[in-house]
């Protein structure tokens, strides 16, 4: 499940970010030299810690498995697409994190773009290759489309709007399917979180003032579309057993949600500490009341989905 590896991927580099803004004590100015020496100190730190990242998954995820020629893997069908939109997320995060990382320290608009706003595209890139050459894995070629349509989605936006009106989120709630599993999704709440694509749904967050053009809603107010899935307990088809006990049957479908949502940036703030927290909000979805529509043909409306 390589959902897994995209979220070490994003908080290592929430890790970075902090730690290049902690050494970066220049402050913004349209000098040439100075951006260049700015952007290479963060592009050293870049390297340091995509090298420490790439150990560790080698270490955890690749550390048993069979280096074999490099081969391809067609997973486009698994999980109902859950996963695809995880690739998608992450590549957003990460590039979001690139571009502000160097955008922060000092670095110009259009070279945060080029070397930080494609971060989750060259990020990931690796980590597919790295699949490619494992036995019981394989280089996809729907993650790669899936990685460079979230950092499409992140540059295309600020090069057209300069600024992120569509918000890509992540909301996770332990689900019913995880109970029944024996431990298929792993025993730990971690370990459920990364293995259970039926408690994921991934979201993107519009601002409601623009979306229905009427300036009396407040900014931070958005209503945001999200896609989840239920019933999985494996990639394609449903196993139905594990470790000697049997897998209730279920029928997998796709849920499809409308739900508020707030834009924790556009809240007003003189609190550094604050503007930190809320950017970091800002990539998770909120519980709020939500309508669904599923691929069985039903409604469901709940009070507060999460």
């Amino acid at each position: 499940m390589k959902t897994a590896k995209i979220i070490v991927i994003i908080l290592i580099s929430l890790l970075l970010a902090q730690t290049v803004t902690a050494f970066s004590n220049i402050s913004n100015n349209d000098s040439t030299d100075t951006d260049k020496k700015i952007l290479f100190k963060a592009v050293a730190f870049e390297a340091a810690y995509y090298t420490g990242a790439m150990l560790i998954l080698q270490n955890t995820w690749y550390h048993d498995k069979k280096v074999v020629p490099f081969h391809f893997y067609n997973d486009n069908q698994g999980y109902l697409q859950v996963d695809k939109f995880g690739h998608a997320y992450g590549a957003y995060v990460e590039s979001y994190i690139g571009y502000h990382l160097l955008l922060n320290s000092g670095v110009s608009k259009k070279n945060s773009l080029i070397f930080g706003g494609t971060l989750g595209l060259i990020l990931q890139t690796p980590i597919e290759i790295m699949d490619g050459i494992h036995e019981g894995w394989g280089f996809s070629w729907g993650d790669m489309a899936a990685n460079a349509m979230g950092t499409a989605l992140f540059v295309g936006q600020e090069l057209y709007f300069d600024e992120q009106i569509v918000q890509y989120k992540f909301s996770y709630s332990p689900s019913v399917y995880s109970k029944t599993a024996d431990g298929y999704f792993g025993k730990t709440s971690i370990d459920k979180m990364l293995k259970d694509y039926n408690g994921h749904t991934y979201w993107l967050s519009f601002p409601a003032n623009k979306l229905i053009r009427n300036n009396k809603l407040p900014d931070w107010l958005n209503i945001a579309a999200g896609y989840s899935a239920n019933g999985m307990y494996g990639e394609y088809v449903n196993i139905s057993s594990f470790n000697g006990v049997e897998i209730p049957v279920t029928t997998r479908s796709r849920q499809y949600l409308l739900s508020l949502d707030i834009d924790w940036t556009k809240l007003n703030t003189q609190s550094r500490f604050l503007k930190i927290v809320f950017q970091g909000l800002n990539f998770i979805k909120l519980p709020f009341p939500t309508l669904e529509y599923n691929s069985m043909g039903k409604f469901r409306a709940y009070w507060i989905y999460s």
